[in-house]
């Protein structure tokens, strides 16, 4: 996206992400003391801020989280997932039947989750016979 666009587009998001991290006042650019040469490098810099860049949070609403964000939410689905899996594992067959596979995080600019149940969504587990004779065949190569 070029600079005139950016500055048409977005300029209160544009204003302050410059005057937070650069000191730097929009209106230089009408008072003759910033070129659009400047601006240019100063927005591909805002660019490179994910999670705390006003400016990039309204140009792409999955900016809204940083790096980190996303870790933590990987990290955290796979939790849920490993809590559910143990559970199903260690809890009797008519306990467990109301258990359902955790919803991960909703991620920015992510749609709702479809919140399809039936059968064919239902996860098959391996039975005892199944798991010794997998286990036996991966030993024997």
């Amino acid at each position: 996206m070029s600079v005139v666009h950016v500055i048409q587009d977005f300029p209160g998001e544009l204003e302050a992400d410059l005057m937070e991290f650069f000191g730097v006042d929009f209106l230089d650019l009408w008072r003759g003391r910033l070129s659009l040469r400047r601006l240019g490098v100063l927005i591909n810099s805002l660019m490179r801020k994910p999670g705390r860049s006003t400016l990039l949070m309204a140009m792409d609403e999955r900016a809204t989280w940083g790096e980190q964000d996303y870790f933590l939410a990987r990290i955290s689905d796979a939790l849920e997932l490993s809590n559910f899996l143990f559970l199903k594992a260690n809890v009797p067959d008519e306990d467990a039947r109301g258990l359902e596979i955790p919803a991960p995080l909703l991620r920015p600019g992510a749609s709702e989750p479809q919140t399809a149940s039936g059968p064919e969504l239902e996860p098959v587990f391996s039975n005892a016979h199944e798991l010794t004779s997998f286990f036996g065949r991966m030993s024997s190569l």
